[in-house]
């Protein structure tokens, strides 16, 4: 038996006053309540900021009218095994607007089932520079959605700021994935992930009557048999 830990890959990007948010969300800003240096017993602090910040999860109520609160949903879909596929470039080099059915492939290029392991992570590298808000990043389709959810998936996941783009008003892939039942995350950072199998950790804060909430999105290797 290997008795090594498994690799652990962090899928959160760090988070200051810098980090990008969608433009006029609100930006993280951080404080101090009480310091050490002043004679206080603690160092304390308090931010403000979006909950759609960094690796985050959405909640039905970001996009459906009566929908469930990131406090009402089930934790199930954001932990368990997960399979992370690269989306592969056009023929000049470019990443695709859009994830389509036919991007279910593994690293060979075979179809995948979508419900083995229900879990799907889209790598596509179309967001460059995290130092700046990108307008242009691939997006999921909302047939790819349905396919998926249809086979038994239960959460989609992306390296981009949303599962639309970036100028959509009508926002089908979020409705598709609400509609649906299936769990989402966005702003993953997938960077130096290698597509295969692993183990998802990404689990959202019970923040009560909100509509996101920032993750620690981990993928823990699979033990090797």
């Amino acid at each position: 038996m290997n008795s090594r830990h498994p690799k652990l890959y962090d899928l959160s990007p760090r988070i200051d006053a810098s980090t990008p948010v969608w433009p006029g969300d609100t930006p993280y800003s951080a404080r101090w309540t009480w310091r050490l240096a002043d004679g206080a017993a603690v160092n304390l602090s308090a931010v403000e900021t979006t909950p759609h910040l960094g690796s985050h999860a959405d909640a039905p109520l970001h996009t459906e009218a009566g929908g469930a609160g990131i406090e009402g949903m089930p934790l199930e879909p954001f932990l368990g095994p997960c399979r992370v596929i690269e989306v592969p470039r056009d023929e000049a080099g470019e990443p695709p607007p859009l994830v389509e059915v036919h991007h279910l492939v593994d690293g060979g290029g075979a179809p995948v089932d979508p419900a083995d392991p229900p879990r799907l992570l889209f790598k596509t590298g179309s967001v460059a520079d995290r130092s700046v808000f990108p307008e242009r990043f691939t997006a999921l389709s909302p047939d790819m959605v349905e396919h998926a959810a249809a086979a038994g998936a239960v959460l989609i996941g992306i390296d981009t700021p949303s599962v639309d783009p970036f100028d959509s008003k009508e926002l089908a892939a979020h409705h598709a994935l609400f509609e649906s039942g299936l769990a989402n995350l966005e702003g993953l950072v997938l960077d130096g992930v290698p597509a295969g199998l692993y183990e998802l950790i990404a689990l959202p804060l019970r923040l009560a009557g909100l509509d996101a909430s920032p993750v620690r999105a981990v993928l823990r290797e699979l033990p090797a048999d």
